[in-house]
């Protein structure tokens, strides 16, 4: 497994790089402003469909949750991009005994109230205009052994071109009331797939 590290240059220059790319490359970056906590850490859960989507994600945290950004990234990703983990990645391999690993460093990021931790529950690209989300079981693990610490978040982003030339991504976002509020991972999978079709639904009907 890789574990984040630590190297305050390295953390500065990407994340005003990641910052530039974004704002450089999109038309803007909308979002729903939920309410925010220190009192606990954030687990965002995120469809996953583009290269942009851990900028964005990242992004979003430096505009909105101000935490420590941690994301769980392919093995394989995380080797061959190495700024990655100097920017809050964590590794997973599913095909490995280090998934139990993983799962437990990401458990224990959420005991920090300063924390958060993103997530694509997919586990790999999709379409952006999928019509099911599907769930890996990994993440009902996190959540089980987490508990109360943390503020789960649902993040549905679309990206559409309309009038102008660069690309406005729409990040619908949806704060759950008690970690406690699923049961299982079906639970939880549907209550993520009714967040993500009422947000597509909200995209098609954008009236210019």
């Amino acid at each position: 497994m890789v574990y984040p590290k630590k190297n305050r240059l390295i953390h500065w220059f990407f994340h005003h790089y990641i910052l530039r790319i974004v704002g450089s490359n999109f038309h803007e970056v909308k979002f729903d402003e939920i309410a925010v906590t220190d009192d606990k850490a954030v687990l965002l859960l995120a469809n996953h469909f583009s290269w942009w989507d851990g900028f964005l994600m990242y992004y979003l945290n430096h505009k909105l949750f101000g935490k420590k950004f941690h994301v769980m990234v392919i093995e394989n990703t995380v080797r061959r991009v190495s700024f990655f983990k100097h920017m809050g990645a964590f590794s997973v391999n599913k095909n490995s005994r280090d998934v139990l690993q993983s799962i437990n460093y990401a458990a224990k990021l959420l005991e920090d109230p300063q924390n958060l931790v993103l997530i694509f529950p997919q586990g790999k690209l999709y379409s952006n205009f999928v019509d099911q989300v599907h769930f890996e079981k990994g993440i009902w693990r996190i959540i089980e052994q987490a508990q109360e610490n943390f503020r789960l978040v649902f993040s549905a982003t679309f990206i559409q071109y309309l009038k102008h030339k660069k690309p406005t991504a729409t990040v619908y976002l949806k704060s759950i009331d008690g970690n406690s509020a699923y049961q299982n991972i079906d639970e939880l999978a549907k209550a993520y797939q009714q967040h993500y079709d009422s947000s597509k639904q909200s995209e098609t009907e954008i009236i210019l």
